[in-house]
């Protein structure tokens, strides 16, 4: 949704709340105290009262919202300025442009978000024809590891990214060209370079089942074949670069141009920068739908 879009469905606190409100009947409510899904809504108290046990639930209850003091046209603004272009804003900005003092709040904000992304993603695997394989990030180094590099403050360090891409092979029926085309991507960011972690991160990513595997020969890869499909590998060069690993690398290559717009990005946090833009890589076709999809996918996410 584009802010001209924006400002015309959402003029006030309260259109915010009845559109959340509407978003969260059709998704469904869980009371926290019985787990029971029957609930009358209780206008004057804007929260929703469980038919079971009579506990009350507010509206952000159970969402990411639960315990900001932000308001739902913040929320929503924030929401707008995220998902209206493909690149995205730093929370500073975001800040800027929303008119607040503070940046704690927004920081706090545009994170709880960015889970959001990031839980709505795992809920789905990927399948078919899979490329994997490992890009190296620049994050801020530690105060331990600048004292190690006996480097300033603000020198860099790497670390390692599973990416992954559900492509498919297309045929012209006309000319027999084969081309292959990508869907759906993932990136999770690994602990180590020993395959226990690289198998945690796939076995959780792929369905197994159905999943051809193309990767190099990394040792990272040894156990693949155990539990997908079929594993194919090729001795890492620039050949397989361009052509069996294409969509991986592409990806891994606009996702650092997309980073580099953050400054100081902590290693805990990579992940949720990750998310933010695979989110809507994997969303690029939905134009204005994306706004919804996110309101949904805030609805639904735990805390973390």
């Amino acid at each position: 949704m584009d802010i001209f879009s924006f400002a015309v469905h959402f003029t006030d606190e309260e259109s915010c709340r009845l559109h959340y409100k509407e978003q969260r009947d059709k998704e469904g409510v869980t009371c926290n105290r019985c787990g029971g899904s029957g609930h009358y809504w209780l206008k004057s108290k804007w929260a929703y009262q469980c038919k079971n046990c009579e506990a009350r639930l507010t509206l952000r209850s159970g969402t990411i919202m639960e315990n900001s003091n932000l308001s739902f046209m913040i929320w929503y603004k924030t929401i707008c300025l995220m998902t209206a272009t493909k690149k995205g804003f730093s929370s500073k900005e975001i800040r800027r442009q929303l008119g607040l003092k503070r940046y704690e709040p927004v920081w706090a904000m545009v994170h709880k978000i960015r889970e959001a992304m990031g839980q709505r993603d795992d809920r789905y695997t990927l399948e078919g024809m899979i490329e994997a394989d490992e890009g190296y990030f620049s994050v801020e180094a530690s105060k331990v590891e600048q004292n190690l590099q006996k480097a300033g403050r603000g020198s860099k360090t790497k670390t390692n990214v599973m990416v992954m891409a559900e492509s498919t092979v297309l045929e012209d029926v006309d000319t027999g060209r084969i081309d292959r085309q990508c869907r759906y991507f993932k990136a999770k960011v690994l602990e180590n370079h020993k395959a226990g972690d690289t198998d945690r991160i796939l076995k959780k990513a792929i369905d197994g089942e159905k999943a051809i595997v193309f990767s190099d020969k990394s040792t990272s890869y040894i156990n693949i074949a155990d539990y997908v499909s079929i594993h194919m590998t090729e001795k890492s060069n620039k050949e397989t670069t361009k052509e069996t690993l294409r969509w991986v690398h592409i990806a891994i290559g606009n996702a650092k141009i997309d980073l580099q717009k953050f400054h100081k990005i902590k290693r805990k946090y990579l992940q949720l920068y990750l998310n933010e833009f695979i989110h809507k890589l994997n969303r690029r076709y939905f134009g204005e739908r994306i706004f919804d999809r996110l309101i949904v996918a805030a609805i639904t996410a735990t805390g973390s």
